[in-house]
This record gives C-alpha cells, structure tokens and sequence, in this order.
C-alpha cells in the first residue's frame, strides 16, 4: 500500500480529515486536482460546535485571530439607513455558560479556515499533493487504486470522497444524490474591495421591482467584502468581471460604480439542497459536499462537512491501528447521514424564510442518541437529562477544565460525584465532583467528544470498551 487512506479533495472536509489521521499517527495522502487551495470566501460561518471541533484538533486560535464576529445587519433603501438586524436569534434553548464557551458562529472567510487547516497538517507532517486530478478508482478485498491525470497510481487501504459537490468519486462509484432545487434564481457571490461601505454592518439591500436583492458582508480579519446578489433565471451566462460587478452594485445601492475597486475571486451557483443516496460504498466514504449540498442560508455546509471529517477520522484510525473491528466504520454512515438530512432541512428553511437562523444553526445540540454506539445505562433519568449519544458539555470543576482533558486523539473516562475514580486501559481517567451538566455518574468520551456508554458506576463499560477496541486503543500523546 502507498498509504492507509487517501483522501480526495482539499476543501475543509478533507483538510480536517487529514489533520484528525495525522494526530493519530495514520499515514494519509490529501490530493487536491487545483493547483492550489480554494481562494474565495463561501462557506465563511463557523458554528459553535465546529469552534469546539477546531479546539480539539489544534486550530481555535488561529481560527480566533484570523475572524471576528457576526456584524449587525444593516438595511438600505433609497441610499437610506431604515433599520437593522441581527443575523443570528439570540439563543435561548440550548447550551450555555461553561457548557459551552463558544456561544455565537465566528466569521472567517473561507479561504483562510483552509490556510489554517494546512499550516496544522504540516505541522503534523502532513502535506496537500496539488495538481493531482482523479480519473477513476476502483477497489477490490484488501483496498483502493485511484488513478490520475498525471503520475503513478495511488493504492490505499481506505478512500474518502471530499472533492465537493461534482464529486468524481460519487459518479464513478454510481452514487446518486436526492435533493431539489431550493430556489430557480442563480446567486451570484464575490470578494471585492469597497470603499464608501463601513465595515460594522452586513448590508443588505432590499429587491425592488427592477432588481433583486444584494447584501455585502465585510468579512472579518481581511480587507474584502463578500457581495452576494440575486439574478434572474433568464440571464444566461453570468458577467463576473470587475466592469460587470461594478454594474450590479451601482444599480441596486447608493454606491458609485468607481467605489468598487477590485474583484479578488466571484462565481455563480442555483442553491440546491442534496444528499447522497449512502455515504459508503465498500472501502470509500463520502464526506462534505460529495454527500450534501446545501443553500449557503444559515451557514450549515462547511460546518456539516467538517464534522463529517471529524465523525470518521477517529474510526478509521481505530480500525487502521487495529484497535476496533471493521463494523465500527459503518456507524459513520449510521450516524452521520441522518444529521446531514437535517441541516440540510434547515437550510432550505432557512433559505425560503420559514425558519431564523437560531439555536439550531449553532450544531450544539446534534448528536448520536439512536447510535448504536450510544449505550445509556443509568436508570430513571429525566428527560431533559444528559444521555449517550449527547455532546459531551464543557465546564470547569475540581481545578479541571473538560475540554482540555477531552482534547487529543483518545478514549476519556470520566467520573462525576461521589463514585469513587473508574480506570479502563485505553482510556484518559478523570474524576470531579458533582456536576449538574452531567449528573453523578461514569461516562466513556468518545475521541470525538460525544458520550459513549454512561453509567450510575463502571460496571458495564469494560464491556461496552471490549466491543469498540478501547482496551487496544492505547494513549498515544496528544500532537
């Protein structure tokens, strides 16, 4: 084998996955077809529960320092401020405080959340091979064979699919995709350099009888600006040149064609929603865009893609390292394909103006409750009681903060209450005192932040350890 597994596509999904197997020690070849990473700003939300994800794998600062807040919007109309917004419900349901400290989506272009993503791979020693386009793959009993436009076939114990929407490898695999158009009109987006605009607001220019809608976002930690503008299905080729642009903008706000002064990347898309008929075919596996396309309403894509990445990077790890059973790879799909159904509900919700971009959009409370690898074992609980299959809360208690203990590529368990400390070979052993996020108890922390077995004491979890190949699962230090 050249490797263990080769992951096709250097979008977010496939970055992430990539820095998961390097800080598990598996050995993992990225290639991506472009000459070098995406250069736009599209999918420039980051929710909540992908802030915690980047935490774990080693990025949050970089990702903290390159973005910045929401900003309000702003509402125009007749080159007249008339009132303003927030993007975001405030959100009132769902977790907070301590349990989660990454409360409201963080803005970072696109772009630049891959740049980080890279720098963190080859700090692990990984690294992207750049021109390298797919042109088919096949695999057989022991792995995978992909083949190339250029240089020599790739072998692999494993492949992934996170070469976007158009997914080469889907289509070759015969893997269709289910979804609809969520609206006729194409959008057209951009990065542009604007003068005359304050970067406090995201504002948004109503649709008018001659004209349909505009909204030019300042986007955080750069000197651009992302506009995105509604056009008629009747109007053929889209014009993306700086003139053109210049055109769109001046004819639907109050600025002057002349103050806008540079076009750095734009392109055109129908918003569509689309989920992958199944997210596995043998050895291959289907992450981000290649197993959901989503309207960019509410910020879900690139959130439900790297989450994806990050379900299946410690499985694979697992099973490649011997640790776990084979069948433990067919909970990715289990788990994921579900979750990915509903965002990709929401977004279209979203999108068509049926729901408001609120608790739901911030993936906190996503999880793996009817997994059958969430085993709860404690009786009597009330419903609105943590279970297996929930996210695993933060919190500070006994001088320990949770998410630090989480951080790293290994198995946690963890002891609230009373009940004196478990101990399970594989595992990070923890104790602290009681804890109302979690209630007394033992709970088994998955690599990837969920619980996985919980108890009122430890008997049952070596059990439930044997099945998932905890005890060969070792404690290696976390990169």
């Amino acid at each position: 084998m050249d490797t263990d597994v080769l992951i096709v596509g250097a979008g977010p999904a496939g970055l992430a996955l990539a820095v998961d197997l390097a800080r598990h020690g598996v050995r993992a070849l990225l290639v991506e077809r472009s000459a070098g990473l995406f250069p736009g700003s599209r999918g420039k939300g980051i929710q909540p529960r992908t802030l915690e994800v980047f935490d774990d794998l080693g990025v949050l600062d970089a990702i903290r320092a390159a973005g910045g807040p929401y900003p309000v919007g702003m509402i125009w109309r007749d080159g007249e401020r008339v009132g303003e917004h927030a993007m975001f419900d405030a959100d009132e349901t769902g977790p907070g405080g301590e349990e989660a400290p990454y409360a409201e989506p963080w803005m970072v272009p696109q772009w630049r959340t891959q740049e980080i993503l890279l720098a963190r791979l080859t700090e692990l020693g990984g690294e992207v091979a750049f021109g390298r386009e797919l042109t088919g793959i096949a695999q057989d009993a022991d792995g995978v064979t992909a083949e190339f436009t250029s240089g020599a076939p790739v072998r692999a114990r494993y492949a992934v699919a996170a070469d976007g929407g158009r997914s080469t490898v889907r289509r070759t695999l015969g893997i269709g995709m289910t979804g609809e158009t969520v609206d006729p009109d194409p959008v057209l987006v951009a990065d542009v350099r604007i003068t005359g605009l304050d970067r406090d607001h995201w504002h948004v220019f109503p649709p008018d009888a001659d004209a349909g809608f505009l909204a030019i976002c300042p986007l955080a930690g750069t000197e651009d600006f992302q506009v995105a503008a509604g056009l008629p299905s009747s109007a053929g080729p889209v014009d993306l040149s700086l003139p053109a642009l210049r055109a769109l903008i001046a004819a639907r706000s109050h600025l002057d064609a002349a103050e806008v002064t540079e076009v750095r990347w734009a392109s055109d898309f129908r918003p569509r929603a689309a989920l992958a008929d199944r997210f596995r075919e043998g050895r291959i596996f289907l992450v981000g865009d290649a197993a959901h396309v989503h309207s960019p309403a509410g910020g879900q894509g690139l959130n439900t893609s790297v989450q994806d990445a990050y379900n299946l990077g410690w499985k694979l790890a697992a099973v490649l390292r011997g640790a776990a059973p084979e069948s433990l790879l067919a909970t990715y799909e289990e788990e994921r394909l579900p979750v990915a159904a509903d965002m990709l509900g929401l977004s279209t919700r979203i999108h068509r103006g049926e729901a408001r971009r609120g608790t739901a959009t911030r993936q906190l409370g996503l999880g793996y409750r009817g997994s059958s690898l969430a085993v709860e074992t404690r009786p009597d609980l009330p419903p609105d009681a943590l279970r297996a299959g929930d996210r695993a809360p933060d919190g500070v208690r006994g001088g320990l903060r949770l998410f630090d203990a989480f951080r790293g590529p290994h198995w946690t368990l963890l002891t609230v209450g009373t009940t004196p400390k478990a101990t399970l070979p594989g595992t990070r052993p923890i104790h602290i005192p009681p804890y109302g996020a979690y209630g007394d108890g033992v709970f088994l922390i998955r690599p990837d932040g969920y619980v996985a077995w919980a108890g009122p004491t430890a008997e049952g979890a070596a059990a439930y350890a044997a099945g998932v190949g905890v005890r060969s699962w070792g404690m290696p230090a976390s990169a």
